[in-house]
C-alpha cells in the first residue's frame, strides 16, 4: 500500500510527465505548472503529472534551471539516511564487479547514474576527491562521506581523507559557495598521491589536477591504444599528463611524440614519463596550429591519438565544435600514412555520437582518404551510462584506419 506523500509537491506538463516516466530525473523549471508554497531550497518534494499521479521525489533547486532531480520513484521510500547508505552500496558493488584490480583508482560516485544527483566521488587509491554541485546533496553530503568511508573500510580498503573540488560554477547556479579543500580535520599533509593505472604510475594532484586530478574516464581506452602501437611512430595531440603516450610508449611504440599547448602539461608528461623509465619527445603548441605545421614539413605518423578538452559545453556553439572537431580530425588523417591509426575523442556530451561519425566521415573526404572503423568505445566502466540520461554518454573514442 503506498504511503501518503507529505513532501512539499509540484506538478509537471504532460511532456515532462514522459521524460520522467521514460526515466530522465530532470525537473526543468518551465516544465513546473503548479507547485506549493515556501519550498526550501535543497529540500524532498514530490512531483506529480496533470492527473495528480505520484513520479517521484527529489531534491528542490529553487535557482537552477534543473528545479528538481529526481532520487527516485517508489511511493513508499522514506529517503532517510539510510536511503542514501544503501546507494552507496550499490555504487560499490558495481565497481567491484566492474573494476576488479583497477577498483584502487577509478570512480565510485557517478551522479545521476548511481541515484546520487549532483555528486561526484572518484578513488585515487588512499584518497578520495570529492565535487558537490546540487544544493539537496550538499545537505546529505555527511551520510554520504561516512558511508563510502564505512563500506570501503568493510572491503579491506583504508581511506586516509577526502578532498573536496567544490569549484564547478553550477554551484554558483546552485546557490552553493565554491571552494576546494580538506573534509575535516584529520588529513594528509600533501594532496598528491601516486596511483598505478595500466600499469604505469602516475603522480596525482588533487588540489590541483584537472578536473577531481586525472582522467580516470579513459583508462581503458589507452589501454586498447597500447595494444596497437608497437612498432609504430605515435603523435599524442593534447596530451596533458601523457597518458596516452605513456601507454603507448609502454606498448612498444617506435617513437613517441607529446604535445600540449601547455608548458606546464608537458612538466607532468615528462616527469611521469621518468617516473615509469618511459621516453617520449614532447612539443608545445596549439593542435589547430602544430598539424598543418607538421604536414608543411611532410612529417608522416603511424598513430596519431586527438584527445582534445570539449569543444563545445552548449547547444549554441555545437556549430562551431563540429568544424573545429572536423578541422583537427582532417588535418590528422592526412598526417597518416596509408594504414595508419587515429584515435580520437570528443568529451562533450553536446557532441552525440551520430554526429561524431559524420563528422568523421567529413574529415575523411576532406582529407581525401578513406577510412574504416576499427573500434567505437565510451568512457570506462566505472562512468556507467544510463539510456534515459543522454548527458551520461559524454565520452566518444573512435580508432579507425586509413585504408
Amino acid at each position: 500500500m503506498k504511503q501518503n506523500r507529505t513532501f512539499p509537491l509540484i506538478r509537471v506538463t504532460k511532456k515532462q510527465e514522459n521524460r520522467i516516466k521514460n526515466g530522465h530525473p530532470w525537473v526543468y523549471a518551465d516544465e513546473i505548472t503548479d507547485q506549493s508554497d515556501h519550498i526550501a531550497n535543497g529540500s524532498f518534494t514530490d512531483v506529480f503529472g496533470q492527473k495528480g499521479n505520484y513520479l517521484g521525489t527529489g531534491f528542490y533547486s529553487e535557482m537552477s534551471k534543473i528545479r528538481v532531480r529526481i532520487l527516485g520513484r517508489n511511493a513508499n521510500e522514506k529517503y532517510d539516511d539510510a536511503f542514501f547508505v544503501r546507494k552507496v552500496k550499490y555504487a560499490i558493488g558495481y565497481r567491484l564487479d566492474t573494476m576488479k584490480e583497477d577498483f584502487g583508482c577509478c570512480r565510485l560516485i557517478h551522479g545521476e547514474a548511481d541515484g546520487l544527483p549532483g555528486l561526484t566521488v572518484d578513488r585515487y587509491e588512499n584518497i578520495l576527491v570529492s565535487e558537490v554541485a546540487s544544493f539537496g546533496m550538499e545537505q546529505h553530503k555527511d551520510t554520504v562521506y561516512q558511508a563510502l568511508l564505512d563500506q570501503l573500510s568493510d572491503t579491506g580498503v583504508r581511506i586516509d581523507s577526502i578532498y573536496e573540488r567544490n569549484e564547478s560554477e553550477l554551484r554558483i547556479r546552485e546557490g552553493l559557495p565554491q571552494y576546494k579543500g580538506w573534509y575535516g580535520s584529520d588529513h594528509p599533509e600533501s594532496c598528491i598521491t601516486e596511483i598505478i593505472e595500466n600499469g604505469i604510475r602516475y603522480e596525482v594532484d588533487v588540489e590541483n589536477g584537472q578536473k577531481t586530478g586525472f582522467f580516470l574516464d579513459q583508462k581503458y581506452n589507452r589501454r586498447a591504444v597500447a595494444r596497437i602501437a608497437a612498432g609504430k611512430h605515435v603523435l599524442d595531440c593534447c596530451t596533458h599528463t601523457g597518458s596516452f603516450a605513456l601507454n603507448a610508449a609502454k606498448g612498444g611504440a617506435l617513437s613517441v611524440t607529446a604535445m600540449d599547448i601547455s608548458e606546464t602539461a608537458l612538466q607532468m608528461a615528462a616527469a611521469n614519463a621518468a617516473r615509469n623509465d618511459l621516453e617520449i619527445t614532447l612539443k608545445q603548441g596549439d593542435v589547430f596550429e602544430v598539424l598543418p605545421q607538421l604536414r608543411s614539413e611532410h612529417a608522416h605518423f603511424d598513430f596519431i591519438i586527438l584527445d582534445p578538452p570539449a569543444f563545445t559545453k552548449s547547444r549554441r556553439t555545437f556549430h562551431n565544435a563540429r568544424n573545429g572537431y572536423r578541422s583537427i580530425n582532417s588535418e590528422a588523417m592526412k598526417l597518416l600514412k596509408r594504414g595508419g591509426y587515429l584515435a580520437t575523442c570528443s568529451c562533450s556530451h553536446f557532441m552525440p555520437k551520430e554526429e561524431f561519425m559524420k563528422m568523421l566521415l567529413d574529415a575523411a573526404n576532406d582529407a581525401g582518404v578513406e577510412i574504416r572503423v576499427a573500434e567505437v568505445r565510451g568512457a570506462s566502466f566505472d562512468h556507467p551510462v544510463m539510456p534515459a540520461i543522454p548527458e551520461t554518454e559524454y565520452l566518444k573514442f573512435v580508432l579507425l584506419q586509413i585504408v
